[in-house]
């Protein structure tokens, strides 16, 4: 790994009001897996568009293979082998999986595609990545951890060198990203090199031979894995010490404020459970398990089939997502920016939407209303942003979180449904959603949070609901949290003993 295949050299790239990158400079060896890290802002999405030519930097030069380049397109960085697989898939997802590897590239002579010829080499691709997927499915029907093979498999037929991945893992179960491991180190046998970025710092101890430290648009360091712990990348990542890992709470558990009763729906089989005043109330399970799907019915946004909701006592129905914000229930989806905001609109624009008739008098809006409360919510949640104008899809992950929450909560809502609430967040701003939780269960709100990281859910939960393929398999006291037990429940044990 002597050899350097990249270099970045004195990059800077600026934004109105913003230096994204601020003369960073480091450098990538041929066939290493390199990690990326930084928090949410750090400037590393931005970096690595400057090297697929997404983005044009002010200033500083990129080398690959001893060439140097003002700066790269999107057709010159693939003529020198650079693949950038985004945490966001870029397939087609109504054709195949074959179709989908050779989008775009020329496979057979004349005017016609070849399909029978694609497929084949499809197949042997996904032979070398020791895979076995239908070429022909389309990958819609695939699994997340399948299309990602697949975003891989387009990048190997295109005769990669250097390979970006943007937070791979997240989508994963544990089993698919021990999966994705074993092709990393395989295209790393192969000299393909890996270019890793990750929110989950323990991956990167497993895979990662070097990672580059980035924090507000600068450069930090670069270190051999071997040489780091978790408490020193994090502190260089922060500029700070993190020193613990969930926020001190003393929970003050009020009254039952919600009652859920042999529900089934959505994919979802006779469940029961309760939810008190000021409590957070975990929902473990294995992806696919069956949580988000009775979060939906909650929501309104798909319809239970049978069996009965009260809030405070008194039954309600809950047919669509208006009547459960008219309940007080809020959502805060896992896929924040695909259902948690509107991207291209303002940071006010998105805290009242779903409360517009509080801010309305007759036809006429009350923008001086709009103005004073979502400024209340940037304070009170610390938004970082120069303006409420400024348009969501311009924040930091974790930015988006808070406006995701402030839109809740301007609609009065005060049960609160947390769905993956620190997926693609980094490790500060996972702090600051913490204390923002435990903040508002103090203040007497109700909280269901559904996590598919175990620490998060033994560190912020009051209780624990087990779900396993629609059913629920146990429900667990604090002082019975154990990391085994909840496994076991969430693999279909019951609370009696192992099926």
């Amino acid at each position: 790994m002597s050899d350097t295949i990249l270099k970045v050299k004195d990059i800077v790239k600026e934004y109105p009001g913003v230096l994204a990158i601020n003369h960073v400079s480091f450098d990538v060896k041929k066939g290493e897996v390199h990690a990326l890290v930084g928090e949410n802002g750090a400037g590393k999405s931005t970096l690595i568009k400057t090297l697929s030519g997404a983005v044009i930097p002010n200033g500083g030069s990129i080398v690959i293979n001893g060439k140097e380049f003002d700066a790269m397109s999107p057709k010159l960085a693939k003529e020198q082998g650079i693949e950038v697989i985004y945490q966001e898939f870029t397939l087609v997802p109504g054709i195949s999986a074959a179709e989908n590897v050779f989008l775009g590239e020329k496979t057979s002579e004349g005017i016609f595609v070849n399909i029978k010829e694609r497929e084949r080499r499809a197949r042997e691709l996904f032979e070398q990545l020791h895979v076995d997927i239908d070429v022909q499915k389309p990958v819609r029907n695939l699994s997340p951890a399948c299309q990602q093979i697949v975003e891989i498999a387009k990048a190997v037929s295109r005769n990669v060198k250097i390979l970006i991945m943007d937070e791979p893992t997240a989508p994963l179960t544990v089993n698919e990203v021990g999966i994705l491991f074993e092709i990393v180190k395989d295209l790393k046998k192969k000299g393909v090199t890996i270019i890793y970025i990750s929110h989950r710092l323990e991956e990167l101890f497993e895979i990662a031979d070097r990672v580059t430290v980035m924090r507000d648009g600068c450069y930090v360091a670069t270190e051999n894995m071997k040489d780091m712990d978790r408490k020193k990348l994090i502190s260089m990542m922060a500029g700070r010490e993190l020193t613990e890992s969930y926020p001190s709470r003393k929970a003050v558990i009020g009254e039952e404020v919600l009652k859920v009763e042999n529900l089934y729906g959505n994919g979802d089989k006779d469940i029961s459970f309760t939810l008190k005043k000021g409590e957070i109330l975990g929902f473990a399970g294995l992806v696919g398990a069956g949580r988000t799907e009775l979060m939906r019915v909650l929501y309104g946004a798909d319809r239970a089939e049978s069996g009965r909701i009260l809030l405070n006592g008194k039954e309600i129905k809950i047919k669509s997502c208006e009547d459960a914000i008219k309940h007080g229930i809020g959502y805060i989806p896992e896929d924040r920016k695909a259902q948690g905001v509107f991207l291209r609109m303002s940071i006010k624009w998105n805290t009242v939407i779903n409360n517009l008739r509080e801010f309305s008098k007759g036809i006429f809006v009350d923008t001086g209303k709009e103005n004073e409360v979502a400024e209340e919510y940037r304070q009170k949640f610390g938004i970082k942003t120069p303006s409420l104008e400024q348009k969501v899809m311009n924040l930091s992950g974790g930015n988006q979180q808070k406006v995701v929450i402030a839109k809740t909560l301007a609609a009065n809502c005060r049960i609160i449904i947390f769905d993956e609430p620190t997926r693609g967040i980094d490790v500060g701003a996972k702090q600051e959603i913490y204390k923002l939780m435990i903040q508002l269960a103090g203040e007497g709100n109700s909280i269901i949070m559904v996590s598919s990281d175990m620490p998060e859910l033994l560190g912020m939960s009051d209780r624990i609901v087990v779900i396993y393929e629609g059913k629920k398999t146990g429900e667990v006291s604090k002082k019975e949290f154990s990391q085994n037990y909840i496994l076991d429940l969430a693999s279909g044990g019951s609370e009696n003993g192992t099926d």
